[in-house]
């Protein structure tokens, strides 16, 4: 084999060992509270406490960490898988839990469930704004301007004006057509 051929194949298994690696290490997207959460093959689900994936079958990790790992997923555009973990939870009928099973159907598409969603959340905790701003949004999408301004009053009331919900929904607001 000349000098030539040698790089070539030598290139090409470089570019095969990356795509390898790429596949099999888990990506980064942020979570709720800014925090990166990196997402895993499907199948697989993030321990934050071995800081590692592992086979989601069998998994014996906390509803708050499968919350968190959910969401992250959803972040990510992995939507259908985001609500196949949220369905593994012990207790699913949470604030949170809810909330992200409402972005992952409203991302889907589905937007009327994610509302029943996010007014499920709402009931059990009035005070979470990231679900007043998801269900703001939803809103925008449905074109009922109105109720996204009523979410966005109340998180107003909850966080004020500088906090990422309500500039969120507020630029949502403005510019609906970007949603």
């Amino acid at each position: 084999m000349n000098k030539a051929n040698s790089l070539s194949v030598t290139a090409a298994l470089f570019g095969a060992c990356l795509a390898v690696a790429a596949l099999s290490s888990p990506v980064y997207a942020a979570g709720e509270d800014n925090s990166a959460t990196p997402t895993c093959p499907k199948g697989e689900v993030w321990n934050p406490k071995t800081k590692k994936c592992v086979k989601q079958e069998g998994s014996l990790l906390p509803d708050s960490d499968l919350t968190t790992y959910a969401y992250a997923l959803a972040e990510a555009g992995r939507y259908e898988e985001a609500l196949a973990i949220l369905d593994t939870l012990k207790n699913p009928n949470t604030a949170i839990a809810l909330n992200y099973r409402g972005y992952a159907t409203r991302k889907l598409g589905r937007t009327d469930e994610g509302i029943g969603y996010y007014m499920k959340s709402v009931q059990l905790d009035p005070q979470y704004a990231k679900v007043r701003e998801y269900l703001g949004e939803a809103y925008v999408i449905k074109g009922h301007l109105d109720l996204a301004k009523d979410q966005l009053a109340k998180i107003r009331g909850i966080c004020g004006t500088d906090c990422e919900e309500y500039r969120d929904l507020a630029e949502a607001i403005e510019n609906p057509t970007k949603m």
